[in-house]
């Protein structure tokens, strides 16, 4: 297949798409170039997601079973675990996970599988974009040299780039039809073709100079967002100490229509993308001799949170002279965010541990997490009804679900640890509620 026939493909809307993982990003997203009639692959190592996929059973809370069914039945969505059929694949998307290792250094070995699985198939005529979050200098320096293996050049016979995702789970108002696209190409014809791709699911595609600088811009988007969720937490201290209440102070700052942009503080970072993104920028700058002094403040002042945390709840029950061993505490919302099922690094994690550690007699509810792992142990959401409100010593909200009536929680609670100001509009039984 010629870079013309794959032009042609692109810019006609006929590109057959292959999505390398089928997690909240590349599922999606899969589905996105299905809404505008592409045919699309999804490839994926986990059998029992790929037969979800094709049964119509969806294990994304964006993701509806008939989003699935209907895509399926109408021939534009498969998934698989052989990987064979790349090589029918006119553009390939590499959706995979990008963890941080055990010392807190980047894991690439997602990404360096799926190159190798794509390299033993690459052909002419393949557009190659990797979107998974990562360093600068991943695409140029690990997956190209695992391309140019097969003996083909790049640029003149396939095409590489880097396009960071930013999905944002849970959003109805950001949807990925709405959000532009950043794309680096190594060369400027690679670049072409993938605004080509991307023009069909997003309002703007943004060329850079360099897949370096598109993966740059997924990092300062990210890092910016930790950065200040740092400032703001520590702020939330600050204001403690001082006997300032942080949620009216921010909330009046953010009348100011320039120069200001509200964040809030919270229990601690969670998700695939803020807790890790701005660990891999600052592992990178090390790697080249440059300390990333403010992210690593921020990493210290967000990682804290959690413990905070716990030792809230533990000064709350002692100034009601009970002892957090053999405490009942309720955990509401272990997801990283409102309205998920989501619950990947969740500070809701760490605090359970901690709470557990301390010997509290520790349960959790929420409607999105069904099973939580914590410490190897599988925990089994607990209904919230009345009784179980009632006979916690402490009700520590983690996350604020909209579907939670925390009117309700206040009434039926002795204690209630709100660490994301969830019960805001709560009138009655203010004495019971202590926020961050």
């Amino acid at each position: 297949m010629t870079t013309m026939s794959l032009l042609d493909r692109l810019t006609s809307g006929t590109a057959h798409v292959g999505v390398m993982g089928l997690g909240y990003v590349g599922l999606t997203e899969a589905l996105e170039f299905c809404r505008v009639g592409c045919r699309v692959t999804g490839f994926d190592v986990d059998a029992r997601r790929v037969a979800s996929v094709m049964e119509g059973r969806s294990y994304l809370t964006d993701v509806t079973d008939e989003d699935l069914r209907s895509n399926v039945a109408a021939g534009r969505l498969r998934a698989t675990d052989d990987f064979a059929g790349l090589a029918a694949c006119d553009a390939v998307l590499i959706c995979v996970p990008t963890p941080l290792g055990k010392t807190k250094s980047p894991d690439l070995s997602y990404i360096v599988a799926a190159v190798a699985e794509l390299a033993r198939r690459l052909r002419r005529g393949q557009l190659v974009v990797l979107e998974s979050t990562t360093y600068p200098g991943t695409t140029a320096e690990v997956v190209l040299p695992s391309l140019a293996q097969s003996g083909l050049e790049v640029g003149r016979d396939f095409h590489l780039c880097f396009s960071p995702e930013r999905i944002n789970p849970g959003d109805r108002q950001f949807t990925p039809s709405k959000i532009p696209r950043i794309v680096g190409g190594i060369t400027a014809d690679c670049a072409r073709m993938a605004v080509e791709l991307y023009r069909w699911i997003s309002p703007e595609v943004r060329v850079v100079s360099s897949p370096g600088a598109a993966e740059m811009v997924k990092l300062l988007e990210n890092t910016f967002r930790a950065v200040n969720i740092g400032l703001v937490n520590e702020l939330a201290l600050m204001c403690r100490t001082l006997g300032i209440d942080v949620w009216e102070i921010i909330d009046a700052a953010a009348t100011k229509p320039f120069g200001f942009m509200p964040f809030y503080p919270g229990p601690g970072l969670g998700g695939h993308c803020i807790p890790i993104d701005p660990l891999y920028l600052s592992w990178k700058a090390r790697v080249h001799g440059f300390e990333p002094r403010f992210i690593e403040l921020a990493s210290q002042v967000n990682s804290a949170m959690p413990h905070f945390v716990v030792t809230l709840v533990m000064d709350k029950l002692n100034e009601r002279k009970r002892s957090l061993n053999g405490s009942r505490v309720l955990v509401l919302g272990v997801s990283y965010k409102p309205d998920v099922n989501d619950a990947r690094e969740s500070p809701a994690i760490e605090i359970i541990e901690e709470l557990t550690r301390r010997a509290a007699v520790v349960a959790y509810h929420d409607p999105h997490v069904p099973v939580l792992e914590v410490g190897g142990r599988a925990l089994t959401s607990t209904p919230l009804t009345d009784d179980a409100l009632a006979a916690a010593d402490c009700v520590v909200i983690v996350t604020d679900h909209s579907t939670i009536d925390y009117s309700r929680v206040v009434d039926r609670a002795t204690l209630v640890v709100d660490t994301r100001n969830a019960t805001r509009n709560v009138a009655r039984h203010r004495e019971k509620i202590a926020r961050l």
